[in-house]
């Protein structure tokens, strides 16, 4: 035994130290904090074949913003001579997916007084007010492009404004933009977003029956993509829990 605790000292209290950290900022289930506190070196390596080493994968998105940061920069001495709105476009969906969100908004400012009849910029910076918490100003730009097409982003825009709606107070305009989106749409976020609607207008058990529907949907995802909506899975554990206090 003391043979054994050699070969793994110092190593299973280093490998403690990153399955902890990857579960800090991760927030997978929580019974893998057990594991790792009280597994020792094993339940440590355990957590990091099951849970860390799949998240490699998504690692390729910090490699692409090493590429995104070099563009931006290229951008923005390309803009100096030429401020089209193509390129200020670009700039502001490089900076989006930086989640540079007023960055992003200005680009998508000039942008659409540059050329007003882009909806994919309208859109863009409808994101760009959500980033940053402004649900009321995201409307007008979410109300445009839907007026232009009910389905764009398969249906995101329509539920993202109805959300906005809801968000606002504005419970009854956005009923009918949830109806149509959750007809067609199933995806974790915009599940949540209806529970949540539901829940607002104190339709408890409605609200809690699409929560389910929520949580259920990660048992029918690759492993990947649960990876990519974990956050929306656990905003569901937590509506869940508040649905269920009487």
């Amino acid at each position: 035994m003391f043979g054994l605790r050699q070969l793994f000292y110092p190593w299973g209290f280093l490998l403690q130290i990153v399955a902890l950290v990857h579960f800090a900022r991760r927030r997978p289930e929580g019974y893998w904090l057990y594991v790792i506190l009280f597994g020792g070196f094993v339940g440590a390596s355990a957590y990091i074949v099951v849970e860390v080493l799949p998240d490699a994968g998504l690692l390729r998105g910090v490699f692409q913003g090493f590429g995104r940061r070099s563009r931006i920069q290229a951008l923005e001495l390309q803009i100096i001579d030429n401020p089209s709105a193509g390129n200020y476009e670009e700039l502001g969906e490089l900076c989006l997916e930086q989640k540079q969100f007023a960055k992003a908004r200005d680009a998508f400012d000039k942008a659409i007084a540059a050329r007003s009849d882009s909806p994919h910029a309208f859109y863009n910076r409808a994101k760009c007010y959500l980033g940053q918490g402004d649900f009321a100003g995201a409307i007008p730009d979410l109300e445009y492009v839907v007026r232009i097409d009910g389905k764009f982003d398969y249906y995101r825009a329509a539920s993202l404004l109805a959300d906005a709606y809801a968000r606002t107070g504005q419970l009854e305009r956005a009923a009918p933009y949830f109806a149509e989106a959750t007809q067609f749409s199933t995806t974790p976020e915009t599940l949540y977003n209806y529970a949540n609607f539901l829940r607002l207008q104190n339709r408890r058990d409605e609200a809690r029956e699409w929560t389910q529907k929520l949580l259920a949907k990660k048992r029918t995802l690759p492993r990947y993509m649960q990876r990519v909506e974990r956050p929306w899975f656990r905003k569901g554990k937590t509506l869940l829990k508040e649905l269920s206090v009487a």
